[in-house]
């Protein structure tokens, strides 16, 4: 979860690794610092505790000369965030200087053998075990940086993406990743490091994503050289080019990324559904799914495996795709699966929701999932990464960049591809009908429009939320296809509030949770006109009758729960099956007004980071 940039070529280095932290700061911000070899030669680490603004103040006065360095913005694992366990570390003779994401399992074992060759540690985490043990391969063998990077790369066991310079050779960097993404830049006699494109749209288009195993030797002038997991040269290496822009990581006049992101989702919506469902709503084309036709077809169960937001999506995959393709669906949590002895056969079908399509659980479910003979179809959001790398086949959700922690338009764009997956499959097995299916894909096409509609709603939304800052605990009910969706209204607010929510089925809540309701803990009812509607207005009388306050998500006109509720706010009708596009806009809104009028740093809440690669 932590993020690496580096650079080697004719420009500066120190500010192009700046603007890189800054680009990575959504990846981890307890820490951040940077390694570069100056022009006298000297290899200079500046690292400091907090974000990269505190990095900079500290660095202002150093010595920032280099046209090679390497630098990290952390989220931590193994230590207390502190300017002692911020990347990049040296080794013990300070030659080298490393930076690492991910997580070193056997690092106790091997700082165990390593004090005892006679290294000493300064920090607590399992970063520097990895730069003193290369070091000790090359002192021991004589060997160059590159084998002893290889040879270190065999005793680890875990997760890592790293990047390792010697202050002996100004002209070269040596990378490596397992399990932990890790791309190169590649431009004009310069090359960019980084752990995902973000840093370097900005200087090339073109990149190298590394695949598990591989290390590359990266020197100043001369082509890119990758060698496979098997120490063997690749002969070809696959440059891709990137579709990003500038204009796409700004803020773009908000004052933080995840109002701009929720701004963007009429935007982000109609990319993802553009050139899929046809003008006349009659046809839906996925061609991941058209290709692999006879695979979903023959399917006898689906597994979605996600977590997070990711996971909520899935519920409301499951839903629409039981209602659709009548396939049975179970919804993984990815850490869990991963860890059992799932039964999956070679007739299932196991999709791998993920954003930015590096999550460690996700991928190692995915890999399990493989190796048991499944179909594996990705649903992500960047292009290139891992999780899509790993699949046979997938689809992208296509809402660009989301620099924001707390996930918005990556969520509505990953129900808006399941949707439309689900009515698709159907289509192909003859379980919905032709009717249903132009009603669900017409109203979809018409989503965009519908949440612009909601927007007009800001003032209020707003309005509502300085009235429920005084909360230290929510209560979010749903029923029925929006039951995922106040799950996610209430991680979204727990996520950058940090006022406690939990979310319920709102039939479920008499079976106990019934007991934690006063006029001190606010209830947020999803009650739209679907077809548990009367049971939800029940809900809610059960909420006021002991004194409960309730805002509710209705549909517009709504004269009976209007009535009832203390608040309300109104979103358009449509089909059943889509509402959860439409109600969770007002979620996303209240939990962000909430977070803003308490203080809180929306963007970078605490503790979190945006995509979570290791365990």
């Amino acid at each position: 979860m932590c993020g690496i940039v580096g650079y080697i070529g004719k420009r500066e280095a120190y500010p192009i690794l700046i603007q890189g932290l800054h680009r990575l700061e959504y990846r981890g911000y307890d820490s951040s610092g940077v390694a570069m070899i100056s022009t006298k030669g000297e290899l200079n680490i500046y690292k400091s505790k907090g974000k990269v603004d505190a990095l900079e103040h500290y660095a202002s006065d150093k010595d920032l000369s280099g046209t090679i360095g390497i630098a990290h913005t952390r989220w931590a694992t193994h230590g207390e965030p502190n300017d002692t366990n911020a990347h990049p570390h040296y080794s013990q003779s300070k030659r080298l200087a490393l930076v690492h994401n991910g997580t070193i399992e056997n690092y106790t074992v091997l700082k165990v053998a390593l004090l005892k060759h006679g290294y000493t540690f300064v920090s607590e985490t399992d970063t520097e075990v990895v730069v003193q043990l290369i070091e000790y391969i090359r002192d021991t063998n004589h060997c160059s940086l590159f084998d002893a990077v290889k040879e270190a790369t065999r005793q680890i066991v875990g997760a890592y993406a790293i990047a390792v310079i010697d202050k002996e050779n100004p002209d070269q960097i040596i990378v490596a990743r397992q399990s932990s993404p890790l791309v190169i830049g590649v431009g004009e006699d310069e090359y960019f490091i980084a752990s995902d494109a973000t840093p370097i749209i900005e200087y090339t288009n073109k990149v190298v994503y590394l695949n598990d195993g591989e290390v590359a030797i990266v020197n100043r002038g001369e082509p890119l050289h990758v060698f496979d997991a098997q120490g063997e040269s690749k002969d070809c290496i696959d440059i891709t080019e990137l579709r990003m822009s500038i204009e796409e990581l700004e803020k773009g006049g908000y004052p933080h990324f995840m109002l701009k992101e929720i701004f963007e989702q009429p935007k982000t919506l109609a990319d993802c559904i553009s050139g899929r469902i046809s003008s006349d709503g009659k046809r839906v084309v996925l061609s991941g799914v058209v290709m692999n036709k006879e695979k979903f077809l023959n399917a006898h169960r689906i597994i979605i495996a996600a977590c997070g937001t990711s996971w909520h999506a899935g519920l409301i995959g499951k839903h629409l795709i039981e209602d659709f393709c009548r396939i049975p669906v179970e919804v993984e949590y990815a850490s869990e699966f991963r860890y059992r002895n799932p039964v999956v056969t070679e007739h299932d079908i196991l999709i791998a929701l993920s954003q930015s399509g590096e999550t460690a659980d996700t991928l190692a479910a995915l890999e399990l999932a493989k190796k048991k003979g499944a179909f594996v179809f990705g649903i992500c959001n960047v292009i290139g990464s891992s999780i899509p790398r790993a699949t046979h086949s997938g689809c992208y959700i296509h809402v660009g960049p989301e620099i924001g922690v707390a996930s918005t338009k990556a969520f509505t764009g990953q129900v808006t591809v399941l949707a439309m997956l689900a009515l698709l499959v159907g289509q192909m097995k003859g379980t919905v009908s032709d009717e249903t299916l132009h009603r669900v894909a017409s109203d979809l096409r018409r989503v965009p429009k519908l949440i612009k509609d909601i927007f007009k709603m800001d003032s209020q939304i707003q309005d509502l939320a300085k009235i429920f800052t005084y909360a230290h605990n929510f209560l979010y009910l749903g029923r029925g296809y929006n039951y995922p969706a106040a799950l996610e209204g209430a991680l979204k607010l727990k996520e950058i509030s940090y006022i406690h929510a939990e979310g319920y089925p709102a039939a479920e809540m008499k079976h106990g949770t019934i007991a934690l309701i006063d006029n001190e803990m606010p209830t947020v009812v999803i009650a739209i006109k679907d077809n548990v509607y009367e049971k939800t207005v029940s809900n809610i009388q059960q909420v006021k009758a002991r004194g409960g306050r309730v805002l509710a998500i209705v549909t517009e006109g709504d004269e009976i729960v209007s009535k009832m509720a203390d608040y309300i706010i109104e979103v358009p009708e449509i089909a059943e099956c889509l509402t959860p596009l439409l109600t969770s806009i007002p979620l996303q809104l209240l939990a962000y007004y909430i977070a803003v009028i308490k203080g809180r740093n929306v963007d970078q809440p605490r503790n979190l980071a945006k995509s979570v690669t290791v365990e």
